[in-house]
């Protein structure tokens, strides 16, 4: 949601944001952990959704909503106190996310690897309940390596990253070529230029990076070919082993001290203050935290979701790792849909379903 601040009241335009506007800050109601902390934002969202897009009365429908696992009790109860209050439904069901992304694959028992935007989440789920002992979650998600690679482009190799509304561009008499002017917009709130220069490196990610087969390692992909990209000013860039290096974090997260980003590496730690830890570790880790009986079940029924597991070959490897650590008479399985759409809305889905 974007907030434009006017003496003491602020205006949401919520889902607008390609428009610039003068003095527009861009908040999000989610803190670091990935739970609802600005209860205004949420208001302006719902009213959003349920005014101006669904168009529907809410005292007239029952509501579903979907939570993180590791949502705090106190956060629950002023989610729903909020909607009863302002919008008066007759019914309000509050529902798991690694449950709903169960469903809408048509399992009761699964583990679900969430890699969302703040971070990635393992929780097993058990006959349609999710067990709250085995939960996982590490800081690194889809936000934190579009990051890394917006502070790749701009430190390492030095290439100025412009968002759209900062320059024009017009085609020459030739009708190959663009000439760019720059456009003066010196009242863009900060928070307003990231999310634009972000979408760019989100957009390198989603096309260029992907994972390696294998195990990475530098001295292996040495002479990787390089790939050519064009941001949106014109300018090309050549991205060479970086595009399997980033994606690498997400198995070995010790990699983020060797991407030459000096004093603005991020402090990324597991909530409990430890070193970082791959997916396999967080899924085995996790495993054991069960019951013994339930393992099994589990090693053969992982679901991997959400727009962070879309790299190219991601499923593949994590199955080919999972193999050589799960114990011997164990069938390891990684399902994820082929669909992208599916795969970022699996939590939706599952909701439907239910």
């Amino acid at each position: 949601a974007g907030g434009a601040a006017h003496k003491k009241t602020k205006e949401y335009y919520v889902n607008e944001m390609s428009y610039r506007r003068d003095h527009m800050e861009v908040c999000s109601p989610f803190n670091a952990e990935g739970l609802l902390e600005d209860w205004d934002v949420v208001e302006a969202i719902w009213n959003h959704t349920l005014k101006k897009r669904l168009v529907v009365e809410p005292n007239e429908h029952p509501i579903l909503l979907g939570e993180p696992v590791h949502t705090t009790r106190e956060g629950r109860e002023k989610m729903v106190e909020l909607l009863f209050e302002k919008h008066n439904p007759p019914a309000i069901f509050v529902a798991k996310n690694p449950v709903l992304t169960a469903f809408a694959s048509g399992r009761a028992t699964a583990l679900v690897v969430d890699c969302g935007g703040s971070g990635t989440t393992v929780a097993a789920v058990h006959d349609g309940y999710a067990l709250q002992k085995a939960v996982t979650r590490s800081p690194l998600g889809g936000d934190a390596i579009t990051d890394l690679i917006l502070k790749h482009l701009e430190k390492v190799k030095g290439v100025p990253v412009r968002p759209r509304y900062s320059f024009k561009r017009a085609p020459r008499g030739d009708g190959e070529s663009f000439d760019v002017t720059d456009i003066d917009c010196p009242h863009t709130s900060a928070s307003y230029r990231m999310l634009k220069q972000r979408e760019i490196a989100a957009d390198l990610k989603e096309t260029v990076f992907r994972l390696s087969d294998s195990t990475y390692s530098d001295q292996d992909n040495q002479n990787i070919p390089f790939v050519t990209y064009e941001l949106p000013d014109g300018n090309s860039i050549d991205v060479g082993v970086e595009r399997f290096k980033i994606p690498e974090l997400l198995f070995q997260p010790h990699l983020l001290s060797t991407l030459g980003l000096g004093d603005d590496t991020p402090d990324l730690k597991m909530a409990d203050g430890s070193p970082l830890r791959g997916l396999p570790s967080l899924i085995l880790e996790n495993i054991n935290k069960c019951d013994v009986d339930v393992r099994k079940d589990l090693f053969g029924g992982m679901l991997l979701a959400g727009g962070g597991s879309l790299f190219g070959s991601l499923r593949e490897r994590l199955e080919a790792e999972l193999h050589d650590a799960a114990p011997t008479n164990v069938r390891v399985k990684v399902t994820a849909s082929a669909n992208t759409i599916e795969r970022k809305f699996t939590t939706w889905i599952g909701g439907s379903i239910l």
